[in-house]
């Protein structure tokens, strides 16, 4: 099977479609996938379902598709640093599921496991928990959470093989991996592709059978969510 892509917009072609649910990878804007991200802005699909630990900043990741009002409902765990997801929500323009950061990396990897729902102790007795089954084990409550199925998965890699094997790197294996799993499709982007066989087999983070598709987004440039200074010293 041919995996690699000459770019995002022919690794989406024929993936795309209104009203789909999308697991997209990183945290900020640490390992997010910015070619396939502006390539579905530039698809124009709507009333998107995305399932993300947080939805970028203003204009910049997943943001992107915020300020174009292509999403319906965000999943996420974090909704700081952004003005319009605050102002969208506010308004009721956007419908937002709020879930523990460690629920929702559970309920992503789950989902690609196969299993349907769990029992956390994470939010029960909280808003989280509204609406949710409660069960007792051992003399403790635990909430039923679902497991995440997503119509297609969108990661940052970054190092592939041509087969589709991947390795994140550092911290940017925090979402990417289990999002990858929860997908019936997954895109893949990455720094580098390198010949099959080159990566250690030990090092491999994501198995190349859950990749269908890849392309290299390189060059990229490293983009920081806010930062803090401090005075310069008189000399």
């Amino acid at each position: 099977m041919q995996k690699i892509y000459p770019n995002a917009e022919s690794a989406l072609e024929g993936l795309l479609f209104d009203g789909m649910t999308i697991a997209a990878g990183g945290f900020g804007l640490c390992g997010i996938p910015e070619r396939l991200i502006d390539a579905i802005v530039a698809s124009g699909v709507k009333d998107l379902v995305i399932a993300s630990n947080n939805a970028g900043i203003d204009n910049e990741g997943l943001g992107k598709l915020l300020r174009t009002k292509q999403v319906k409902k965000m999943i996420s765990s974090y909704v700081g640093e952004n003005k319009e997801f605050e102002r969208q929500f506010l308004a009721g323009e956007l419908e937002v599921e709020f879930t523990p950061q460690g629920t929702l990396a559970e309920r992503m990897r789950a989902g690609g496991a196969g299993i349907p729902g769990f029992y956390t102790k994470t939010g029960y007795g909280t808003q989280v928990a509204e609406g949710k089954e409660i069960k007792e084990f051992d003399g403790e409550e635990f909430v039923l959470e679902r497991g995440i199925r997503a119509d297609l998965s969108i990661v940052k890699g970054w190092k592939a093989d041509e087969t589709g094997n991947l390795m994140f790197r550092k911290t940017a294996r925090n979402f990417n991996l289990p999002a990858a799993t929860c997908g019936r499709v997954c895109v893949a982007e990455v720094e580098e592709i390198v010949p099959a066989g080159a990566l250690d087999a030990d090092c491999i983070h994501l198995p190349s059978i859950y990749v269908k598709r890849l392309i290299n987004g390189s060059p990229y440039e490293k983009k920081i969510e806010f930062r803090t200074v401090r005075e310069r010293e008189p000399a």
